[in-house]
């Protein structure tokens, strides 16, 4: 008679169970698949996610690394991301490797698709759809490749998922769940929806927390503000988020405000517009990470930075322009506000506005409005002294 371990070697469906008990999944709760298995799990030993692109993106694929992991916690779960992200993901819980795509074009294209046929992936799920991401995963020469039927060479990958939309039965799929969807529909567990996560690096912690003693906040509550974005119509006035700074700072936090190296103007704005002291970290992504979850509260535009906020469990308050929210809000655990102006124009591509002569969407949202979200966020989460 074989063991209870034989058996869970045996059967994916048994391992579920156990690891649907090891997270607290129960009865109604417990996650399923939303398609029964395309393969016999039991023969894979090594998957990998692919997911290019930006530090929002990244952050949002990990709540498949989760996923996976939970359902065959002894498979080796990797990710190829971009080389300036990567950092991003250390220390990760749930990935055994962070594959990097460097820069340098065709070459460094090659060099990749190389190291990725040597690891010799049993499964890889392309939860990018980009050309360079679909070439990568034909690359790997993977037994099983999943994708979706409306990728551009959908053709690379042998199991073509139909839309996310059917898969769920939604009219609108948040980034998350449209990446859920592919190893859901391979038969993993997932309509639970499992959050997004991120590893704390040590070294990055206490280099936080030396900085942070360092100007006398170490004690402190912190509210971190991120008043960059990655486009004008996304981006709330500086003006504002310095009435934002003060309005923390009267209700005892330290406004600590961060921006990319390329985003300074947007800082010093922000610095010289407030009538309160705002303190300024130039910080690695790690660093980053450590930080945001040492802060008590975050406020900032849509962008990378929330979702790793989101991924921290901080409570947030998060201003939308242009995006469109359904898909891109921050997959929050923690108590958290989307704050935006409801115009009929958005959401839209968001390179530039169309409708206006500035984005008006972004611009109209008044600080009163953020204030007030920062109010209820905090009366959920009333932050320690």
């Amino acid at each position: 008679m074989n063991s209870l371990r034989d058996i869970v070697e045996l059967s994916p469906q048994l391992r579920v169970i156990e690891t649907q008990a090891m997270y607290g999944l129960h009865g109604q709760d417990a996650a399923q698949p939303l398609a029964p298995p395309r393969w016999d799990w039991s023969e894979v030993r090594k998957v990998l996610l692919v997911r290019l692109r930006s530090i929002g993106d990244t952050v949002l694929s990990t709540a498949s690394a989760l996923a996976l992991k939970r359902f065959l916690p002894d498979v080796q779960v990797d990710i190829l991301v971009e080389d300036w992200v990567a950092p991003l993901l250390a220390n990760h819980p749930h990935l055994s490797n962070v594959v990097v795509l460097e820069r340098g074009g065709l070459m460094a294209r090659a060099r990749a698709a190389r190291e990725l046929r040597a690891a010799n992936y049993d499964v890889v799920y392309n939860l990018h759809g980009g050309t360079t991401a679909t070439f990568l995963t034909r690359a790997t020469g993977a037994r099983h490749r999943v994708g979706y039927k409306t990728y551009q060479y959908a053709q690379f990958h042998n199991h073509q998922a139909p839309s996310p939309l059917l898969l769920w039965g939604q009219q609108k799929t948040h980034s998350v769940e449209q990446q859920l969807a592919l190893p859901g529909w391979t038969g993993v567990p997932v309509t639970d929806r499992p959050r997004t996560q991120l590893g704390i690096a040590p070294e990055a912690a206490e280099s936080v927390r030396r900085q942070l003693a360092s100007v006398g906040l170490e004690d402190r509550k912190i509210a971190l503000i991120h008043p960059a974005a990655a486009f004008a119509t996304k981006q709330w006035a500086a003006e504002n988020f310095a009435r934002v700074a003060e309005y923390v700072a009267d209700h005892g936090f330290a406004p600590l405000a961060i921006v990319a190296p390329h985003e300074k103007a947007v800082l010093d704005d922000l610095v010289e517009a407030s009538s309160v002291q705002v303190v300024t970290f130039d910080l690695s992504l790690p660093e980053v990470t450590a930080l945001t979850a040492r802060s008590q509260l975050f406020i900032g535009n849509d962008s990378g930075i929330a979702h790793i906020a989101a991924a921290v469990a901080t409570p947030s308050v998060v201003i939308f322009g242009s995006s469109n929210i359904a898909h891109w809000r921050p997959w929050n655990s923690a108590a958290a506000e989307v704050v935006f102006e409801e115009m009929p124009c958005q959401p839209c591509h968001g390179y530039f506005c169309e409708k206006f002569a500035q984005p008006e969407c972004i611009l109209r949202v008044p600080v009163t409005r953020v204030t007030a979200a920062i109010d209820r966020v905090l009366s959920v989460n009333v932050p320690a002294n």
